[in-house]
């Protein structure tokens, strides 16, 4: 089992002030899941930054698939983007698109044809269990059902990595669990690694997983 990514005495800032993340040694592993829990504040956000290259190390290194988040070039950047799934608790979905253009976005950008799209579309809205909703708008539909669509563009090319931030902070109990049903799903069956940055870590979770704890002083721990 390889490492899909890989820190080695990572410190992170913002316009090198104080570190937010401070020497932070740690992996993950090809189809690992993954939850990262912390105090409001204690750089959970910023450590998944770093990992789809929004913000550089200062200190220390992170491999990402292979490549070095430090020098990586700007093309390189691109297309590792290209093979990892991001799902935000704000949904980040366009609201004048329909549902189906919103989850077909990445291969859209990727240049499949519309074919491609229109398969990939239906047999992921069907797995998110929103069949019948492709020509909806964003706004009409509930918070939870935006997220499951903002889950269904994160599976669209297969990617070999989720980072999901806060995925179910804004949803109910139901929606809630379903969006954990679906990344479990997603680990599992397609043997994807997933990173969940999350306040709580759910009560009821039915695979195995790795935690990380980032305390106050921007020190990760992981915990057994």
């Amino acid at each position: 089992m390889s490492n899909i990514i890989l820190a080695r005495n990572l410190s992170l800032t913002y316009d090198n002030e104080e570190k937010i993340i401070s020497d932070a040694t740690f992996s993950v592993r090809k189809g690992e899941f993954v939850f990262i829990t912390g105090p409001s504040g204690s750089g959970k956000s910023t450590l998944l930054k770093s990992f789809y290259g929004n913000l550089k190390p200062v200190e220390g290194k992170l491999i990402m698939g292979g490549l070095d988040m430090l020098t990586i070039t700007k093309p390189k950047l691109q297309e590792l983007r290209t093979h990892l799934g991001i799902v935000f608790q704000d949904y980040r979905l366009i609201n004048e698109w329909t549902v189906e253009r919103n989850v077909v976005l990445p291969l859209w950008i990727a240049g499949y044809s519309k074919e491609v799209q229109a398969t990939q579309a239906k047999r992921l809205l069907h797995h998110v269990k929103l069949s019948g909703k492709e020509h909806k708008y964003p706004l009409e539909l509930s918070g939870g059902e935006q997220q499951r669509v903002g889950v269904a563009r994160a599976l669209a090319k297969n990617p070999f990595l989720i980072l999901a931030d806060e995925p179910t902070g804004n949803l109910d109990e139901y929606s809630s669990n379903v969006i954990w049903d679906l990344l479990e799903n997603a680990c599992q069956q397609l043997d994807t690694t997933v990173v969940v940055v999350t306040h709580r870590i759910p009560t009821i979770f039915n695979i195995p997983y790795k935690h990380l704890q980032i305390d106050s002083k921007g020190k990760v721990h992981e915990v057994h």
